[in-house]
C-alpha cells in the first residue's frame, strides 16, 4: 500500500504542473483573454509529431508574417536555441526544433532533454510538459529507431496571432511583466524510414509561448493547447 508521503508528493507534482499550465495561460489571458480564445471550442488542436523537430518595440511589427520559408535540413543535430531577441525568429526556430528528429543519431532522452534546454529558466513560466508531449514516447521512439525514421522541417513563415496582436495594442504595457509573447508558426514536417527514401510530408502549425526579456535572449515558455490564427 503506498505511503502517504508518496501520495503527497504525487499531489504536490499534479499540483505543480496545473500550476505552470495556469501560470502559462494566465500570461495570456492579462492580454485581453488570448488564452480563452486559444482553447475555445472548434479550434484545431496542435499536433504531436508524426510518428509515419530584438523584441518588438511597435504593434506593426505584428501584423505582418516574417521572412520567406526556411528549410531546416539538419536532422542529425540535436536542436540548440537561436540567441535572438525577436519572438517570431525564436518562434519559427523552436517550432522547427519540435518538428525534426533523428532516430537513428541520438536517443529520445537526449532530444527531450536538447528541447527543455530551450525553455526559460524561470520556472513559475516554463511549461515543459506541454513540450514533452509533443516527443514520442521511449517504446514509440525505439519502434521508430528500427525504421530508422527521421523528420525535417520546412518554416513557411511565423506571426503574432491576431487576438494577441489586439490585445497588445489595446494595452501594451501589459505584456511588461511577464514578456511573453503568443507566435503561431506553419510550415511542413518530411519524414523518411528505411524502405521509403521518398517518405512523406504534411503540413504543420502551431502557437507557441515565447518569453523575450528586454537585453536578453529569447526562451520558450511552452506549446499551446491550439493553434491561433
Amino acid at each position: 500500500m503506498p505511503s502517504r508521503s508518496s501520495n503527497l508528493g504525487g499531489a504536490s507534482r499534479v499540483r505543480r504542473r496545473a500550476l505552470l499550465g495556469t501560470v502559462v495561460l494566465a500570461v495570456l489571458v492579462a492580454l485581453a483573454g488570448l488564452a480563452a480564445y486559444l482553447t475555445r471550442d472548434g479550434r484545431t488542436p496542435s499536433k504531436a509529431l508524426a510518428v509515419h523537430p530584438s523584441s518588438p518595440t511597435s504593434s506593426s511589427s505584428a501584423v505582418s508574417p516574417s521572412g520567406p520559408p526556411v528549410a531546416i535540413t539538419r536532422p542529425r543535430a540535436l536542436p540548440a536555441p537561436p540567441r535572438t531577441t525577436d519572438p517570431i525568429t525564436f518562434g519559427k526556430a523552436a517550432a522547427a526544433a519540435l518538428w525534426s528528429y533523428d532516430t537513428r543519431t541520438y536517443s529520445q532522452a537526449e532530444l527531450r532533454r536538447a528541447l527543455h534546454a530551450w525553455l526559460t529558466t524561470e520556472a513559475r513560466y516554463a511549461d515543459a510538459a506541454s513540450v514533452d508531449r509533443g516527443i514520442p514516447s521511449p517504446v514509440l521512439w525505439k519502434e521508430m529507431a528500427a525504421n530508422r525514421q527521421f523528420a525535417t522541417a520546412t518554416v513557411n513563415e511565423g506571426h503574432f496571432p491576431n487576438a494577441f496582436t489586439r490585445a497588445l495594442q489595446e494595452d501594451p504595457g501589459a505584456i511588461t511583466q511577464a514578456y511573453v509573447y503568443a507566435v503561431t508558426v506553419s510550415g511542413k514536417q518530411s519524414i523518411v524510414w528505411k524502405g521509403s527514401p521518398a517518405g512523406g510530408a504534411e503540413n504543420r502549425a502551431t502557437t507557441l509561448a515565447v518569453q523575450c526579456r528586454p537585453n536578453k535572449p529569447c526562451a520558450l515558455v511552452g506549446v499551446m493547447p491550439s493553434v491561433a490564427p
